[in-house]
């Protein structure tokens, strides 16, 4: 996929699920991530894609050994982080509850983009 698809499909991907937060179909999880606009969305997902490709790496190859210990299932947490130093730097108009939340959304986001990769790859 493009640079500025992912962009656009990690947006989305931003607004859907906040809107699911958002819902009473979250139950106890209800306002648990908040995104304010579709603005800040696609400033998220850009600062993310920085993250991504400048910051991602480095904490990649630092963790390495606990990521071959756990058989690959850390980089969840690596792209975990991804998210809160997202939100750190995106500020309150993106927001999580607690890390818990923020490793949901990590796994759904993965879950997501595979997905649509796959979609994008196969046309």
């Amino acid at each position: 996929m493009r640079f500025w698809t992912r962009i656009l499909v990690n947006a989305v991907i931003f607004l859907a699920l906040a809107g699911f937060f958002q819902s009473s179909l979250a139950g106890s999880l209800q306002n648990a991530f908040y995104v304010s606009g579709i603005g800040i969305a696609l400033l998220a997902s850009f600062v993310l894609a920085l993250l991504n490709a400048v910051v991602k790496p480095i904490l990649f190859v630092l963790s390495l050994p606990i990521t071959v210990l756990t058989l690959g299932l850390f980089s969840v947490v690596i792209n975990a982080i991804m998210l809160e130093l997202t939100s750190w730097f995106v500020g309150s108009n993106f927001a999580f509850a607690s890390f818990w939340i923020t490793m949901m959304v990590a796994v759904i986001m993965s879950i997501f983009n595979a997905i649509i990769s796959d979609h994008f790859a196969r046309n």
